[in-house]
């Protein structure tokens, strides 16, 4: 049998304090109802699903395309963007007339050995006054598709758009295109940076 333990009782001090506290309170205004709605909206109509076309466990899907290929490539975006950059100086680069003015080989590095690389050299380009830069990323090696999970052809040449826009790089950066067969093609971007104030 546990035994409770008698609650303590104030002291008559104790009490007297209590009481000059609650005397000098007020009670608190009580909230306005709600008014209530004028106005129930009705639920919507709940349309009815199409069926679902009989299928065999592990058979693919051959209407569907795999999601890695259903989105834009980030490779494609550089070349749908507006051009923000001197036409004629852009039709220059992508003939592969403008001199670069440095380069950076990403070939066979993982996302966190480039991406920090990157970085660094775009900035310190920047600051150096430079105007093309070549960043090279390689086409991406050709693997088979088998898995659950699709995995797009050349991890660097998708990731280093995406870099490229950053805050951090973005506001440096002027234009990204596809460089030029004899600067490398499609494993390679021209970056075209800002002014260097």
């Amino acid at each position: 049998m546990v035994r409770r333990k008698e609650p303590r009782r104030l002291s008559a001090e104790e009490q007297d304090l209590w009481y000059r506290v609650v005397g000098k309170t007020t009670r608190r205004p009580t909230r306005p109802e709600a008014a209530p709605l004028a106005e129930t909206v009705p639920p919507k109509a709940v349309q009815p699903r199409p069926p679902i076309a009989p299928f065999q466990i592990g058979e693919r899907n051959r209407d569907a395309p795999s999601p890695a290929r259903s989105v834009p490539a980030m490779v494609q975006r550089p070349a749908q963007q507006p051009v923000a950059m001197d036409h004629k100086a852009f039709t220059r680069m992508k003939r592969g007339k403008l001199s670069v003015e440095g380069r950076i080989d990403l070939h066979g590095m993982t996302l966190d050995q480039a991406h920090p690389r990157l970085t660094g050299f775009i900035m310190s380009a920047h600051a150096a006054g430079k105007r093309l830069v070549l960043v090279i990323t390689g086409k991406g090696k050709r693997r088979d598709d088998y898995g659950p999970m699709p995995v797009r052809q050349g991890i660097l040449k998708h990731q280093v758009p995406i870099w490229l826009r950053s805050p951090m790089l973005g506001p440096i950066v002027l234009q990204v295109s596809e460089a030029h067969q004899s600067h490398g093609g499609s494993g390679a971007f021209y970056v075209y940076l800002r002014r260097n104030r």
